[in-house]
């Protein structure tokens, strides 16, 4: 099978840092997988070069079977894969419908108009076909938990139809409700055929959702695993290099 995402050799230097080297990485449709490493692993350095925050500055990249470059943020988009980054970058004053379609407003002549009827149509489609419940699509984004606040802004990520998603720590800072909402969510999106990278910290969300778990250590490729044959002993070894201690 044909990877969705295929990332062979991928290198970024900052000064004399080297934040990524030779680093590989593959998605498929319809699979999680996690992307896991202390801090300083090159986790942050590998999404913003898959996003074109940070380009790489070596590496060959393919989407969909095609070779591709990634030389600005709006690369990624138009290939069709969507980042949620930790912050979520939403609007507390303003309600989930006005989150949603923020800089996706329907245009006409050039211009961009705010079709409130339709747009709250879109919104309540799209978040029943993702299970997400919220007390009221026009309730203030301000005014809902962490768990529903992540996944308002996953079901943005949707929006543009990606054909992979990335989520950087989507859990981090929430309750155990909360938590188990946004893993639920993510198992959906796998559900509906996309590929989905998950950065995380904490190995009990992995060992949930991903089907693999990719290890970076000082910015280098340093395990993968197969989450349903694997267990944390073996990934904690991966990550702190105590691989041969903990075998």
């Amino acid at each position: 099978m044909i990877p969705l995402l295929e990332i062979s050799g991928a290198s970024k230097r900052f000064g004399a840092v080297e934040a990524l080297r030779d680093v590989d990485l593959t998605v498929h449709r319809g699979e999680v997988v996690a992307l896991a490493g202390d801090n300083g692993a090159g986790k942050s350095t590998l999404i913003k070069a898959i996003s074109g925050v940070q380009p790489a500055d070596e590496g060959e990249f393919r989407f969909d079977g095609q070779p591709v470059h990634i030389r600005g943020p709006h690369d990624a988009p138009a290939l069709g894969i969507a980042v949620v980054y930790q912050d979520l970058a939403l609007c507390d004053n303003l309600d989930v419908v006005a989150n949603l379609f923020l800089g996706h407003e329907a245009r006409e002549g050039g211009l961009r108009f705010m079709d409130e009827i339709s747009m709250e149509e879109q919104a309540t489609t799209l978040l029943r076909s993702l299970s997400v419940r919220l007390p009221n699509v026009r309730a203030e984004v301000g005014t809902l938990s962490g768990g529903q606040r992540q996944s308002v802004a996953i079901s943005r990520a949707l929006l543009g139809e990606p054909k992979m998603v990335i989520l950087d720590e989507p859990t981090a800072a929430l309750g155990v409700a909360q938590t188990q909402q946004v893993l639920d969510l993510v198992l959906r999106l796998k559900e509906r055929g996309l590929g989905v990278l998950l950065v995380s910290h904490n190995l009990a969300d992995v060992f949930q959702v991903a089907d693999r778990v990719v290890i970076l250590r000082l910015g280098r490729n340093a395990g993968e695993f197969e989450a349903d044959v694997s267990n944390h002993q073996a990934v904690v070894g991966a990550i702190t290099g105590a691989v041969g201690l903990m075998a």
